[in-house]
Parts: C-alpha cells; structure tokens; sequence
C-alpha cells in the first residue's frame, strides 16, 4: 500500500496532533521527521502521512470548517 504526504508542518507536535485526529477516525497515518531543523534549534519538520485510500476523507477531517454566507 502507499503512503501519501497531506500535510506538511515546522513543528512535529502539530502533526503528531493530526495524527491522533486521524486515529480517532481509525485512520492509519504516520509521522515522519524532515528537514534538517532539528540539527540547527529549529524544531522539527514533520509530515504527516496516510495510505492512498484514505487520502480524501483525512484531508476533509484535517480542513477547516466551512463558513455558511
């Protein structure tokens, strides 16, 4: 199966909390550390990744909220 990157953050607790939002939904996702901020004091770059099928329903899950006119 494959994974696909939705989101992409500057801080891996963003994502690690879309993650448990995703689980929440039974969801399969994964985190992964990008980038090379860590090694600099930046934090830590994260995506936030979903297999291929689950891709639509977690990005409507993750988006915000639409505003009625």
């Amino acid at each position: 199966m494959t994974w696909i990157t939705i989101k992409t953050t500057k801080a891996r607790w963003e994502a690690e909390m879309m993650g448990q939002i995703l689980e929440a939904h039974s969801i399969p996702n994964r985190v992964l550390d990008i980038g090379l901020g860590i090694y600099f004091g930046q934090g830590s770059q994260a995506a936030l990744q979903v297999r291929s099928p689950d891709q639509w329903t977690a990005l409507l899950l993750l988006s915000p909220p639409e505003n009625d006119p």
